[in-house]
Order: structure tokens, then C-alpha cells, then sequence
């Protein structure tokens, strides 16, 4: 029994190994890991290099590679609101709010991701803006919603807009069969935080290995200082602003005073 027992060990081991051997790995590498947005930041593009590394055993794949590139910014909380026509005037009549959004969110790929995957992977890895969870607040419960659901159509339709969520079907290029490149758009109104960067290697439709890094995206010079000031001395902050509001007032009173 025991001869046995350490016989089913070794073949697992071996097995195991074998497996290993046989594993894809992503090797991956960004142009930089912080960007700083000062007063005349109008966006940048960040670089990204990965190379799909095989065992010497690894046997030849009869089809091509494919990668996801999945950029998810901080979370924040956004409302979203329908307007509606009340005694003649436009108003917010109604709004819906969206918990742990995140501030951006970019797709990139090498070819569009219905022939990458089937609808089943791309769920499960969330890929693909229709694919990624959005909780919503609803009547005091939190959940998501059907992808034809107004508010969240609208949700998405406004960040496309804004270029902070994206979906591009032809991003990443394949420099050889093993070599890969993409580029990562940062528009100038993203939000600050941290960002994760995840690289997905697909095969087939099936899922080989992943990669995954973050990039800080910060304020500084004098847009950091505003930015502390009225976040961390809120009260300070408001009159300064006010009274800067009136000496302004004042002084153009005085210019353009007419005697």
C-alpha cells in the first residue's frame, strides 16, 4: 500500500512537471509606471512590450496568439440622470447611481473580441465593456442590470464620450509571432489613482496565462496643492476661494469703473 502511495506521488510529480513545461508565460513591460498631470497635461500615451515565452517542450500551437490588454483605473462613485420635460423646462427627474465604477477603462486587443473568445470566456474574464460588473444602487438594493437598461446604456454612452472607457479591436500588434506592442491612451481628464494594467494570452478561445502591473497617475506642481488644500483643509479652502471671488469682483469694478 505504502509502495503504492509514493508511486501515484511521483507520477503527479512528474505530471506536474509536464505540465509546467508545457505553460505559456507572459513577459511583460510598460514605458513607464507614473504619470505626473501638471497644467498643461493633454493626455500622453504609455507603451506597452510583452513577449510569450514557451518551454523548449512546448508543443507548436496549430493557431495563432491572441491578447487582451484590460486597463481598469481607481473606483468612484458616479450618478447618472434621466431628464425629463416638467412644466415646459428640462429637469433631472431621475437619476441612478454606480458604485466602484472604474474612472477609465480601456479593451485593447489584436482583433475584435467575438473572435478571440466565445460570449462564455469573455464573461468569465470580463472581457469586454459589456462583460465588466457596473453595481448600481437600485430602490436601496445593490446590483447590476441588463445590458439594454437605459441608465446603464447611458452610463457607458457618457464615458465613450469622455474617452475614459474604450474598446479597440486593433491595439495591440504582434512585432513577430512571439512579440507584442500596444499602446495605452491616457486622456487629460482621467482621474488620479492607481491603475492596473492586466495582459491576457488567449489561444483558441481558451485562456493561457496572464500578466498584470499598475501605473500611478498623480497630480503635481500647483494643481497637487489645490487639490490637498481642498480635500484636506475643506473650510480654509472655501473662504479663501470666496474672498479671491470678491477681490476679483472688486478690482474689476475699480478698472472698468466708469466716472
Amino acid at each position: 500500500m505504502r509502495r503504492l502511495v509514493v508511486s501515484a506521488a511521483a507520477f503527479l510529480f512528474v505530471l506536474s512537471s509536464f505540465s509546467g513545461a508545457r505553460a505559456e508565460h507572459l513577459v511583460v513591460a510598460l514605458s513607464t509606471h507614473q504619470v505626473q498631470i501638471n497644467s498643461s497635461f493633454v493626455g500622453t500615451d504609455l507603451v506597452l512590450f510583452g513577449a510569450i515565452e514557451r518551454d523548449e517542450k512546448t508543443v507548436a500551437r496549430s493557431g495563432a496568439y491572441d491578447i487582451v490588454v484590460r486597463v481598469t483605473g481607481p473606483p468612484q462613485t458616479e450618478v447618472t440622470f434621466r431628464k425629463s420635460r416638467v412644466l415646459g423646462i428640462w429637469v433631472n427627474a431621475e437619476s441612478r447611481t454606480f458604485l466602484d465604477a472604474p474612472g477609465y477603462l480601456a479593451m485593447l486587443s489584436n482583433r475584435p473580441l467575438s473572435e478571440i473568445a466565445g460570449p462564455e470566456t469573455l464573461r468569465r474574464y470580463r472581457i469586454g465593456l459589456e462583460n465588466v460588473t457596473f453595481p448600481q444602487q437600485i430602490a436601496g438594493d445593490i446590483g447590476d442590470v441588463p445590458l439594454n437598461d437605459p441608465f446603464r446604456m447611458a452610463f457607458l454612452r457618457l464615458n465613450r464620450e469622455q474617452r475614459l472607457y474604450r474598446e479597440v479591436p486593433n491595439a495591440v500588434t504582434f512585432l513577430t509571432p512571439n512579440l507584442i506592442r500596444a499602446a495605452i491612451r491616457i486622456p487629460a481628464n482621467v482621474p488620479v489613482g492607481t491603475y492596473i494594467v492586466d495582459v491576457l494570452l488567449l489561444a483558441e478561445g481558451v485562456m493561457l496565462a496572464t500578466s498584470n502591473s499598475a501605473i500611478e497617475i498623480q497630480k503635481v506642481g500647483f494643481e497637487q496643492f489645490v487639490a490637498s488644500s481642498a480635500h484636506d483643509h475643506g473650510l480654509l479652502y472655501g473662504l479663501a476661494t470666496a474672498s479671491l471671488a470678491l477681490l476679483t469682483g472688486w478690482i474689476a469694478s475699480v478698472v472698468f469703473r466708469r466716472d
